[in-house]
C-alpha cells in the first residue's frame, strides 16, 4: 500500500479509501484514478482476510436459496448482489435444499468462513435456521418467504392480495366454479396464498368451502400436473384455476394436454410469480407479477443496517403484486354461449 501511495503521489490513508467502494466517493476523482492506475501497475489488491482480522468484519454475505434450477430466485440474487457489491460486500450463494439439517450445516460453514450476515430465501413458517441465527446473534434477513412469528426482518410480496387479484380476474370474466392448486402449507407463500384465495372468493360472494383445493408437496411442474389431475377427477365442472405459483400452473397445462383439454377454452389458468418466459408458453400465462429484484434490493438494505449499525429493529416489508393478463384466461364456455345467444336474439329483433 505504501508503494501504491508513493507511485500515485498520495497518502497511504488515501489509497485505503480509494480502493474501497464504500469510501471511494470521499476521495477526489483524480486521486482515485491515480491510485487505481498505480495499483494496477503494481498488481496490488486489498487483502480482505487481513482487513477482516483488523476490523472483525469479512465483508462477506451468504445468500441461501432453496433451488437454483428455477428462475424465480435469479432476480432476487441479482438485486441483492448488485446492492451489496456497490457497498463493498462480496456474496456467497448456497443452494441448501429443503432439509433443515442440511441448511444448518451450510449456515454453520458460512459462519466458519466469517460471513457478516445472511439473506435467507428458504424459510418455513417455523424455521430452525432462523432460530440458529438468533442464537448465534448473526444478522439475517428473510426474503420471499417469512416466518409465522416475526423474529427477524423480512421482505415479501403481498401474497393475499396477489391471490385476490387472480380471483377477481376470473370472477370478472364470468367464472364461478374456481379451484386452487395450493403450495406447501409449511411455507408462508403456500399458506397465505391459499388464505388469499379463500378471502377472494368470499369477497365476491362465492363460498370458499365449496371451492376445490389440491395441495402440492413442492413447487414443481410435476407436482402441479399431479395436483391438477386429482382436481379434475374430483370436480370436472371446474372452469378456472388459480395456482400458487407458475410452475404449478405449467403442470396444470400438462395435465390438460394429457386429457385433450384446452386452456382457456375448457379451463382458464392463473399463475403466480411471473417467471421469465411464461409469456412464451402456449397459451401465454396470465399470472401475478412479484417484484423479485426489488425484494433483493430491499433485503440487502435491511441486512446492511443490521450488520453495520447493529440495528435490531424487526421490519416486515410487503411489496404490492400486479396482475398480468395474457392468453390463458377467458370467459367460461357457458358465459360465451349465453353471450352468443343474446347477440343472436338481438340480431333477430333487428
Amino acid at each position: 500500500m505504501k508503494q501504491v501511495a508513493e507511485l500515485a503521489g498520495v497518502h497511504v490513508s488515501t489509497v485505503s479509501r480509494a480502493l474501497s467502494p464504500e469510501t471511494r466517493p470521499m476521495v477526489d476523482p483524480s486521486a482515485v484514478a491515480r491510485v487505481l492506475k498505480a495499483a494496477q501497475e503494481l498488481g496490488y489488491r486489498l487483502d480482505p482476510v487481513a482487513a477482516s482480522l483488523r476490523t472483525g468484519r469479512s465483508k462477506l454475505v451468504g445468500i441461501l436459496v432453496p433451488d437454483i434450477a428455477t428462475s424465480v430466485f435469479t432476480p432476487i440474487l441479482t438485486g441483492a448482489t448488485e446492492r451489496l457489491s456497490a457497498r463493498g460486500y462480496s456474496t456467497l450463494v448456497a443452494y441448501v435444499g429443503g432439509a433443515p439439517e442440511q441448511q444448518l450445516d451450510i449456515a454453520g460453514g458460512l459462519i466458519a468462513r466469517r460471513v457478516d450476515g445472511l439473506i435467507i430465501a428458504t424459510a418455513s413458517r417455523h424455521d430452525p435456521l432462523v432460530s440458529f441465527c438468533v442464537e448465534q446473534k448473526l444478522p439475517a434477513v428473510l426474503v420471499n418467504r417469512a416466518e409465522k412469528e416475526a423474529r427477524i426482518s423480512a421482505v415479501v410480496s403481498d401474497d393475499i392480495q396477489g391471490m385476490q387479484l387472480a380471483v377477481d380476474h376470473l370472477v370478472d370474466l364470468g367464472h364461478t366454479d374456481i379451484g386452487h392448486l395450493a403450495g406447501p402449507p409449511e411455507h408462508s407463500t403456500g399458506f397465505l396464498r391459499r388464505q388469499g384465495f379463500a378471502q377472494g372468493l368470499a369477497a365476491r360472494g362465492l363460498d370458499p368451502l365449496k371451492a376445490p383445493c389440491e395441495v402440492a408437496g413442492n413447487y414443481t411442474r410435476e407436482q402441479g400436473a399431479e395436483s391438477m389431475r386429482r382436481l379434475i377427477d374430483a370436480r370436472p365442472d371446474i372452469t378456472g384455476i388459480v395456482a400458487a405459483n407458475d410452475l404449478l400452473a405449467l403442470g396444470a397445462y400438462d395435465a390438460l394436454q394429457e386429457r385433450h383439454m384446452n386452456c382457456p377454452r375448457d379451463i382458464s389458468i392463473v399463475g403466480h410469480n411471473d417467471m421469465p418466459l411464461v409469456d412464451l408458453v402456449h397459451p401465454a400465462l396470465t399470472t401475478v407479477r412479484i417484484s423479485h429484484r426489488e425484494m433483493g434490493l430491499q433485503a440487502a438494505d435491511l441486512l446492511q443496517q443490521a450488520m453495520e449499525d447493529n440495528d435490531q429493529l424487526i421490519r416486515n416489508i410487503v411489496l404490492p403484486p400486479k396482475l398480468i393478463v395474457r392468453a390463458s384466461t377467458a370467459a367460461p364456455r357457458t358465459t360465451l354461449a349465453k353471450r352468443a345467444a343474446s347477440s343472436s336474439r338481438k340480431a333477430d329483433r333487428r
